[in-house]
């Protein structure tokens, strides 16, 4: 049976945005986040630009790793703060404005008349602008990723997310790169958790991603590899 938390009236929710050299853009997207009604945590991987500066200069909370060290360690850090303040769930955001905070709303209404401990965004349902290798990243590890966790996930490199405290207390996230993502899911799943899916936009412009197709895809099968050795059956809930 699948683990579900129980939704009591409007959660105590928080956006986390882990950024990475996002001056030209973090601004915007904080300010347009702010317009939803939730707080922000921005999570600031050791940039050399002035994205901690901007981010600084909003109401936002902003935490500064010291040095660049991945995506995957910055929200870690942003959850442990978050829990630490007694959210009830957080929303995850990139940083780059890709994601549409005007989208937030989406997860939340979902969250209000769906049981789930994870909320993650599809973009497969419009891929016309995506670029045709993240098309076929995004597709053979989504595949294999609802394999293992027994559960429809399209689209699981999006990393617009809606999380529960329950999942986040539960579950022990160990990488510290993209690939972690791909382990929240795997563990979340393996968990018990119900994950669903809500249909999102996404903006491609011409920034660079830091997400590198093939290096990333290694780092997930390593990590795939390493995670089915340790791997135990699933516990029956009743």
């Amino acid at each position: 049976m699948v683990y579900v938390p129980q939704i009591l009236g409007r959660m105590k929710t928080a956006v986390i945005i882990p950024t990475y050299n996002e001056s030209s853009s973090i601004r915007n997207l904080i300010d347009r986040t702010q317009s939803q009604g939730l707080d922000i945590i921005v999570v600031d991987d050791g940039s050399t630009d002035d994205t901690s500066r901007i981010a600084s200069q909003t109401n936002a909370t902003v935490l500064r790793n010291p040095h660049n060290l991945g995506k995957g360690a910055s929200l870690i850090k942003g959850f442990e703060h978050a829990l630490a303040k007694g959210y009830d769930a957080v929303i995850t955001m990139d940083g780059d404005g890709q994601h549409l905070p005007e989208d937030i709303q989406a997860f939340l209404a979902v969250a209000q008349s769906q049981k789930a401990g994870i909320i993650i965004g599809n973009r497969m349902t419009m891929v016309e602008n995506m670029p045709r290798i993240r098309i076929m990243t995004n597709t053979f590890m989504s595949w294999i990723i609802s394999i293992i966790s027994r559960q429809n996930i399209p689209d699981s490199q999006c990393g617009f997310r809606f999380i529960k405290k329950e999942v986040l207390q539960r579950i022990k996230l160990r990488t510290k790169n993209f690939e972690m993502e791909s382990e929240m899911l795997i563990e979340a799943g393996r968990a018990g958790f119900a994950i669903i899916s809500v249909p999102i936009k996404t903006v491609y412009n011409n920034e660079r991603s830091h997400i590198h197709p093939v290096r990333d895809t290694i780092r997930f099968v390593k990590y795939l590899f390493e995670r089915t050795k340790k791997i135990k059956p699933l516990r029956k809930r009743s």
